[in-house]
């Protein structure tokens, strides 16, 4: 087996609803804001290569939305899933499997495509199962009025259209039972209903696709939650059992949406968990 980390492209988010009700006096330090309150967010998907599976989990933003919608996140860099594929020897007609954390369209925006002639969406690939679990995607398709903007029906249903849609089991936490992958699922509530937070066996390490338990480096003290989660008192506690995890087992936080930082380690401190090691998925598995 071997992963890769594949960069989908950068965007920016407004800082403060990054960090919640934490105070930009804090939140600042690790992730410094624009002249618009803006900080730098990344779209890295982790793929994951296991004798005949190429397993893609999550998928950015994708590029079929209006120029109107890619104005509000002020994209920048030169990444995209094609390019970065493309440097690692594959295509997007490789992959299998289509692992999603959970629906909101920046990580899910890229699963799906304008068809050749632009009348409408289909599956951007073509050869894969996209895979979520059934509580999400009724909880994805009959939005609240809170994450209706993040849910987009074109985002979604033409994965259901085409016959591609595949669900995750609850209570069977292992993906892929037939393959000696070591793939386990921790399912969690607090940013929204049933994330899904992938543990892969690498190497002789646990490495967690962080996904938005912990968007950032930045967001390792346990009450910097964002303001985008759903339930903000149980993000606290998910991350909080988490951690402990993390921190006992030494785990590999792999981070979705931190610009400038691919991978870390936890330490306890008197103040609780904090940053002990920055790599570079080079530097540590290359």
């Amino acid at each position: 087996m071997t992963l890769y980390p594949v960069e989908t492209g950068n965007f920016k988010l407004d800082g403060g609803a990054m960090f919640g009700v934490v105070p930009k006096s804090l939140w600042s330090r690790t992730n410094p804001a624009d002249n618009n309150n803006m900080i730098d967010i990344a779209a890295r998907s982790l793929l994951v290569e296991d004798g005949d599976r190429l397993i893609l989990i999550d998928t950015g933003m994708g590029d079929k939305q209006s120029e109107k919608f890619f104005n509000y996140y002020y994209q920048w860099g030169s990444f995209s899933i094609d390019s970065s594929l493309q440097k690692l020897g594959f295509h997007r007609d490789d992959i299998t499997d289509v692992f999603m954390t959970h629906l909101h369209f920046d990580h899910c925006g890229g699963s799906v495509q304008w068809n050749k002639d632009r009348t409408g969406y289909e599956p951007a690939f073509k050869n894969a199962a996209f895979w979520t679990n059934e509580n999400h995607w009724e909880w994805a398709i009959r939005p609240n009025p809170r994450e209706k903007a993040s849910f987009l029906k074109e985002n979604l249903l033409p994965m259901e259209e085409s016959g591609q849609l595949r669900f995750v089991k609850r209570g069977n936490e292992t993906f892929l039972k037939n393959s000696e992958l070591g793939f386990d699922i921790l399912f969690i509530d607090g940013h929204t209903e049933k994330q899904m937070i992938p543990h892969i066996q690498y190497k002789g390490k646990t490495v967690v696709f962080m996904a938005d338990l912990m968007p950032t480096v930045g967001h390792i003290p346990l009450p910097y939650v964002t303001g985008y989660d759903t339930r903000p008192l149980l993000s606290m506690n998910e991350k909080d059992r988490f951690i402990k995890e993390a921190v006992k087992n030494e785990f590999v936080l792999f981070f979705e949406h931190d610009a400038h930082n691919q991978l870390c380690t936890l330490k306890n401190t008197e103040k609780g968990a904090r940053l002990n090691e920055l790599f570079s998925f080079d530097a540590l598995f290359g």
